[in-house]
């Protein structure tokens, strides 16, 4: 299937953010506690989301988008775990059905989190569902679709993050981001353009399933060998051609970090600031200490805060989860 978004416009980001104003909430910007680099480092806390993750910013405001009679029926989406609740958090707001299909290996956390919410849970294999956001469908799966990322009115909503950061720190020289599907960073970058073109979007990847660098690369979109890691909000096999035109288009850069790194950078976050974050969220911190980010000023956008206990247990332990 080929599809072309257009970079949301001004006037799409501020509707946005007009219609998610009732459900989201403007998250702080603070200083990470760190003195050893030549950067001034700050974290924007999505983490302190209602749903404890960004993704409630596009979720509702795709929803709320449409006419009540295109959701009466009932939504659904494909998540491992930040998007199923946002879209089951939605639903409920908006008295529609919710059904979300997570795959096999989403953590307990996050799958419980949306059942509390209302949602239907429905566990598949992980390559099967990996393949519904090739498809953009399922074929046992009734009602309206909420893509996770790959859909305008989402990145809309998340651009309002990215607008949000440059009107609390207008000296910000880059900002980075966890790249899962592409919804964060574009929408960031789409903020970037309008209010400040100078600002660099860098997307946060994991080594254990990267492929935006090596497509950005390589000038086309290209798959790369995936495993399952504790970051459960990002990695994948391969970047959505249209997402790839987006991110080509606002400029967007990618640093892939490790399973260490991202580990060691939980820590820090832990130890220094108090914030406890999930494994995707803590590869923008990772991104921003390995000095490949150039900027005096930084922003790391700490995508949200559902960690199992387990895995949580690891990084405290001064391990390195699976």
């Amino acid at each position: 299937m080929s599809l072309t978004w257009t970079i949301p416009t001004q006037a799409e980001i501020a509707a946005a953010r007009q219609r998610i104003a009732s459900v989201a909430v403007r998250t702080p910007l603070v200083r990470f506690d760190w003195d050893d680099g030549p950067a001034e480092i700050y974290l924007k806390l999505e983490l302190l989301q209602p749903i404890r993750a960004f993704k409630l910013r596009g979720a509702y405001n795709a929803m709320a988008a449409l006419d009540h009679a295109e959701i009466a029926a009932g939504v659904w989406t494909a998540s491992a775990g930040n998007m199923a609740q946002a879209v089951a958090y939605a639903a409920r707001a908006l008295d529609v059905p919710c059904t979300v299909y997570v795959p096999d290996t989403a953590p307990r956390t996050k799958i419980n989190h949306a059942i509390r919410y209302g949602a239907r849970v429905v566990e598949l294999p992980i390559m099967e569902w990996v393949q519904i956001f090739r498809d953009r469908g399922y074929e046992h799966a009734t009602g309206c679709f909420i893509h996770p990322y790959s859909d305008p009115a989402v990145i809309a909503g998340q651009a309002v993050c990215g607008l949000e950061i440059i009107e609390d720190l207008p000296t910000v020289d880059a900002i980075i981001a966890p790249y899962g599907g592409g919804g964060l960073c574009s929408g960031i970058a789409a903020a970037a353009k309008h209010h400040a073109p100078a600002v660099q979007v860098w997307a946060s990847e994991i080594d254990t399933g990267a492929p935006l660098g090596p497509s950005l690369a390589a000038g086309q979109p290209v798959e790369v060998p995936y495993q399952p890691s504790f970051a459960d909000g990002i990695g994948n096999p391969f970047v959505n051609a249209e997402m790839f035109d987006l991110a080509t288009s606002l400029r967007i850069r990618s640093h892939i970090v490790s399973r260490d790194e991202t580990a060691n950078a939980a820590r820090l976050l832990i130890s220094r600031n108090a914030i406890v974050p999930e494994g995707a969220a803590a590869t923008a911190l990772a991104a921003a200490l390995s000095g490949a980010v150039p900027g005096k000023t930084i922003v790391c956008v700490i995508s949200g805060g559902n960690i199992d206990p387990g895995t949580l247990n690891v990084i405290l332990d001064g391990g390195t989860p699976d």
